[in-house]
């Protein structure tokens, strides 16, 4: 089970560049249900997600870079890229923040999963973190994935406005 909140990013640390990350690139094969392929620095990873929005069934398998690219290219919509970043939480959490590239660069939202609900629901977030959207499907990363550029000019523009 995935017990995760996300939130928008008021500003960035600071020091940003020197936490642990990743590159990441991941595309949708279908989102109900959410059928994720994703390329995690070197590594192929195929993602089945359950419905939901606080928590929900995930499961991970590892695939072949040919297996990878059959997949991708199936894909329906965008290629989401993004570089995550690991920060350590005062709390004891782990904050993966996702600073984006591509169509949505500029664009960051920060995720933290938790053990069990309570540590969800009682987590005071740090004074960087802006509005949570949590239960706001606009910001799962399947619904990124299935606008238009148009639809990503407006999405973008609006949150400038937030």
């Amino acid at each position: 089970m995935e017990i995760e909140r996300k939130f928008l990013i008021k500003t960035l640390p600071d020091n940003l560049k020197d936490y642990p990350n990743d590159h990441l690139m991941q595309a949708y094969i279908s989102t109900e249900p959410v059928i994720r392929v994703r390329k995690k620095n070197d590594d192929y990873i195929l993602t089945l997600k359950s419905a939901g929005l606080l928590a929900r069934q995930e499961v991970e398998m590892p695939l072949s870079e040919p297996s990878f690219l059959h997949l991708l290219a199936k894909k329906d919509g965008l290629e989401i890229e993004k570089t995550r970043y690991k920060i350590p939480d005062s709390s004891g959490y782990l904050i993966e923040l996702d600073v984006f590239e591509g169509a949505y660069k500029g664009f960051c939202m920060a995720e933290v999963e938790f053990p069990d609900m309570k540590s969800a629901e009682t987590y005071l977030p740090p004074s960087w973190f802006g509005q949570e959207v949590t239960m706001d499907s606009r910001f799962h990363n399947s619904t990124l994935s299935a606008r238009t550029p148009a639809q990503v000019r407006e999405f973008l523009d609006a949150l400038q406005k937030m």
